[in-house]
């Protein structure tokens, strides 16, 4: 039985506002509405790490699961939303397009459930 799907996306080449904190979670507001999801709560940002590592986490609960996202102080990002309703994925590869430009990304989607 199909439980959700997770939508992965990881970028590198970005540009600068994956160091923005307002972008950032400008980014996620517009990402949830756009995908006709609902928050649950506030995102949670913070930034944190080590070495080539570090940078801002965000993460978003959602009625249908969550939304997270690392991004990389050296541009890259690592994006995951899992959702039990489907990922319009071209909204999501749109807006990252839109917010971070990135010059290469690797996309994978898979159901989850047993």
């Amino acid at each position: 039985m199909i439980w959700g799907w997770v939508y992965s996306v990881d970028a590198k080449g970005c540009n600068e506002n994956v160091n923005n904190p307002d972008m950032i979670k400008k980014f996620g507001d517009e990402l949830i509405e756009a995908v006709n999801m609902e928050k649950h709560g506030e995102c949670q940002l913070e930034y944190f790490g080590k070495d080539n590592k570090k940078g801002w986490t965000y993460s978003q609960l959602i009625t249908t699961s969550n939304c997270c996202i690392h991004f990389c102080d050296s541009g890259e990002f690592f994006f995951d939303l899992f959702s039990c309703k489907e990922i319009d994925r071209d909204v999501v590869d749109k807006l990252i397009d839109k917010y971070f430009d990135p010059t290469d990304t690797k996309n994978f989607f898979r159901e989850r459930g047993i």
